[in-house]
């Protein structure tokens, strides 16, 4: 991708150039020219990217576009998370660009943050058609290629099925995911952990990750990163106005409470915050981890070799991992009890594996003793039930038996002791626990939340 100035009309303009190797690829050579013809066809309508021109240089296709000075959507989030109202209009955005393409028979397959562009007013544009399906051209792609990027890959994607209109809002689902919570919902080391993860794995928590959002987020996510295309909604329009929705739901639910006149009261009105009444005690569960899982089934075993291959030498637009342990990681987990009393939900949340640390950490080793990591799994499902006294024996012994491996099962144990022993009114080694666990993972934003918190709580214990 090149910056250009047209000389006739004196602009700048955006030239997308095959490479030489690429450009001897009859397939790709194909593809490109489908780029062209799809871009051309969406050409002008809202949010979509405009084409100026396609042509040859030599053997090299190019095709010349707008030139869009406020980088990429990717780009954005690499600053950190974005306020929500932005995060929506941006949805609606590319939902109104996304949803004219399968009007007229175009599905996308590729959409990310990095071609969701940004002029310099901060409009969305979705550009990069590379790889997009249109009616007519289908045969282009053969039965179990893989196309897309694997981080936002819909499950029938990633099992090298044909992707639909459906897949597009998948993949605004998890756009919409990581806008809302400064992180993918399935971030994992490699390529092909992450594409089985889609396949495989049940979408976590997004208002534990992020606890400021409100009640219905999670509802409404995971009906978009429904595994079955059909159990999605019917369009990008619909995502995003059930995303609004929630939040509108949630500013009514706020309310000014009159003067109260009792000794050492507030005088005046008072602002209360949206509280969550339940008539029966819910119980919210997020599971992060790296998903280094044993590949059933030939088909699906194929692909992931593939994206295995793919991972060497890449370029990614994801986030660095924060190692490269190969162990199958215990999943972390927090659970949130409420009850009929009006408490403020727990802000804490297990710290993501990949995520780029900001400190130095130590390498985590790549293996864990069996029977420790055994027994993480356990308290781990006794947390998922609320259950933080079975918990607790469990967790303590399996940090004792993984004490000194060093390993990422290590590090999530020991998150999660300190946050068995916090939610029962203990203090004894949280501190220590959550700075073992900072030690192998890195700095985590979620981990010296809980710091904070349990220091506040415990003083120096």
């Amino acid at each position: 991708m090149y910056r250009a100035i047209d000389s006739v009309l004196e602009r700048k303009v955006a030239v997308k150039l095959l490479s030489e190797r690429h450009a001897r690829d009859e397939d790709a050579h194909a593809r490109f020219r489908r780029e062209a013809l799809s871009a051309a066809r969406l050409s002008g309508a809202p949010h979509v990217i405009t084409v100026f021109d396609v042509g040859e240089h030599g053997a090299q296709p190019y095709i010349v576009m707008e030139y869009l000075e406020g980088g990429s959507v990717f780009d954005r989030l690499r600053e950190g998370r974005v306020p929500p109202a932005l995060a929506l209009e941006w949805l609606d955005q590319a939902g109104q660009a996304l949803d004219r393409a399968h009007a007229d028979g175009i599905v996308h397959r590729d959409v990310k943050p990095a071609n969701l562009l940004l002029d310099r007013d901060g409009t969305l544009v979705v550009s990069d058609f590379g790889i997009a399906s249109t009616s007519g051209f289908d045969t282009l792609t053969l039965p179990g290629t893989v196309l897309g990027t694997a981080g936002y890959l819909s499950p029938e994607q990633a099992r090298g099925e044909p992707a639909t209109a459906a897949s597009d809002r998948y993949g605004l689902g998890v756009v919409a995911f990581e806008l809302l919570t400064d992180r993918r919902p399935f971030e994992g080391e490699t390529a092909a952990t992450e594409a089985f993860a889609h396949v495989t794995a049940p979408v976590p928590s997004a208002e534990l990750i992020e606890p400021e959002l409100p009640d219905g987020v999670d509802e409404v996510l995971r009906r978009a990163l429904a595994k079955s295309p059909a159990d999605r909604p019917e369009s990008c329009a619909e995502l995003v106005a059930d995303l609004r929705d929630t939040f509108k739901n949630a500013e009514a639910t706020t309310r000014v409470l009159p003067a109260v006149t009792a000794t050492g009261a507030a005088t005046g009105p008072v602002r209360a915050r949206a509280v969550h009444r339940l008539r029966r005690r819910r119980t919210k569960t997020v599971v992060v981890g790296a998903f280094i899982l044993a590949l059933t089934g030939l088909g699906l075993a194929a692909l992931l070799g593939s994206l295995l291959d793919a991972d060497e030498g890449a370029q990614r637009t994801t986030r660095p991992p924060a190692s490269t342990a190969t162990q199958t990681r215990p999943p972390t987990t927090i659970t949130e009890t409420t009850t009929a009393t009006e408490t403020t939900p727990p802000t804490t949340e297990p710290a993501p594996p990949t995520t780029t640390p900001t400190t130095t950490a130590t390498t985590p080793s790549t293996t864990a003793p069996a029977d420790g990591v055994t027994l993480n799994n356990e308290g781990f499902a006794l947390m998922q039930d609320g259950d933080y006294a079975g918990a607790l024996l469990l967790l303590e012994r399996a940090v004792a038996a993984l004490s000194g491996s060093g390993s990422i099962g290590e590090a999530y144990a020991s998150y999660n002791l300190a946050f068995t022993r916090r939610a029962l009114g203990q203090c004894d080694g949280v501190l220590s626990l959550l700075e073992r666990s900072e030690e192998i993972q890195g700095k985590r934003r979620e981990i010296d939340r809980l710091y904070r918190q349990a220091s506040k709580d415990c003083g120096d214990g």
